[in-house]
């Protein structure tokens, strides 16, 4: 079920992976697309991101920043994820999935090899972050 407000958390998780913007070997782009301080809570911003992953495209494995909390909903396509070395899921556009401060996202890919796919990833996090993707070593 598509959630107005699940898809705005959604697409600040994606925009917020400025290391992995334009990556052409994983075939996927990282736009960040707002960037706003919440009014009502003091040290706290929304930032929504754009994740656009060609045929086959993926994001490595990675965690996000430590105060993150993210919505992320697919508003193109289908997306394979798995966090926390759960189950890897398939979700439809439409579809969404949050990520709470310490998750580990292992699998972030398109689960085609011959159409595009896209999410919308909505973080809330702290305003003094600056990196909201940290790739695995």
């Amino acid at each position: 079920m598509f959630r107005p407000i699940a898809a705005a958390f959604s697409f600040a998780l994606i925009a917020a992976a400025p290391a992995l913007a334009g990556d052409k070997p994983y075939n996927a782009k990282v736009t960040t697309i707002f960037d706003h301080k919440l009014p009502h809570v003091p040290g706290k911003s929304m930032r929504g991101v754009l994740v656009e992953y060609g045929p086959g495209g993926h994001n490595p494995s990675h965690r996000h920043a430590k105060s993150a909390f993210i919505s992320a909903t697919v508003i193109e396509g289908r997306i394979k994820s798995q966090v926390n070395g759960g189950e890897v899921k398939v979700y439809n556009t439409g579809e969404n999935w949050i990520e709470v401060p310490g998750d580990h996202h292992q699998v972030s890919a398109n689960a085609s090899d011959t159409e595009n796919a896209k999410i919308l990833a909505v973080f809330i996090v702290d305003t003094d972050e600056t990196e909201l993707t940290i790739p695995d070593e």
